[in-house]
């Protein structure tokens, strides 16, 4: 039986490899969005219903202006350039949570969260669209819908009765796609997508009209904020280390300027 389950998997990542835009980065997802949106949307509201939300109104303002106008340019991205349905699909909203955690997140359908811990790493409105795009990246690539496919492949039968049912697998198959990974070869996995969103997180961040010169300084800071502190080999970590994602957003930078330019513009009507 697992050796049909194998060969209907293998037969059907054939038919569904796809291309993230911009990127041109081949992927492999099986797991559709009338699948991962609805849990997607359950799994947030329970969020804000166990978490406090920030009673900073300035800054609880700034992540949902900012949230608005880089969403905004991914949504006109999307429908000039023939994803008009994927576009509608999403449900954006942006919230600020009062903890003290250095992290944000989106979820699939462009449901964010920031902690208040990580503001002080933003530092101004240009790193928190930094972060901002960053975040809203891994939704707009799938990236959530690819490691749940990653999974489905490690255990088969195990992934589709998480997503038919409402018990307990529910939650592991979210901690699988959207936690912390711990064997290597996932993990690498995910520096792919770390990798793939800073890339489009800059050119999402510039399409929207902020500075993305400030995308690198974001993790000058958060290398200050660990100071000597000594991280384990960035081969065993699921994110590159600081020091590789200034450089790689420092490099790629006059690019994300290019491709910013280049698909700024009015959505087809």
């Amino acid at each position: 039986m697992k050796k049909i389950l194998a060969l209907v998997f293998v037969a059907t990542l054939l038919v569904e490899c796809s291309t993230v835009p911009i990127t041109g980065r081949k992927r492999l997802n099986i797991v559709g969005d009338s699948q991962v949106l609805p849990a997607s949307f359950a799994q947030y509201k329970g969020f804000l219903e166990k978490n406090k939300l920030s009673k900073d109104v300035a800054k609880s303002n700034q992540i949902k202006r900012v949230g608005k106008k880089i969403s905004a340019a991914v949504d006109r991205f999307m429908r000039a350039n023939g994803m008009t349905a994927e576009a509608n699909s999403y449900k954006w909203e942006f919230n600020l949570v009062d903890d003290k955690t250095v992290n944000a997140w989106c979820l699939p359908g462009g449901k964010v969260v920031f902690y208040t811990g990580i503001m002080p790493i933003c530092d101004n409105e240009n790193g928190v669209a930094a972060v901002m795009g960053h975040e809203i990246a891994h939704a707009f690539a799938k990236h959530g819908q690819e490691r749940m496919t990653s999974a489905y492949g490690q255990q088969l039968g195990g992934i589709a009765v998480a997503l038919g049912t409402r018990n307990s697998k529910n939650s592991q198959l979210w901690n699988m796609a959207y936690g912390i990974g711990s064997q290597v070869g996932m993990l690498s996995f995910s520096r792919t997508h770390e990798n793939e969103a800073d890339k489009l997180g800059l050119v999402f961040m510039i399409m929207a009209g902020y500075k993305g010169e400030e995308a690198a300084e974001v993790w000058v800071r958060m290398s200050q904020r660990a100071g000597s502190k000594k991280s384990q080999p960035e081969f065993l970590s699921t994110h590159p280390s600081n020091k590789s994602r200034i450089q790689t957003l420092r490099a790629y930078l006059p690019e994300a300027i290019r491709q910013a330019a280049k698909y700024n513009v009015p959505a087809k009507k």
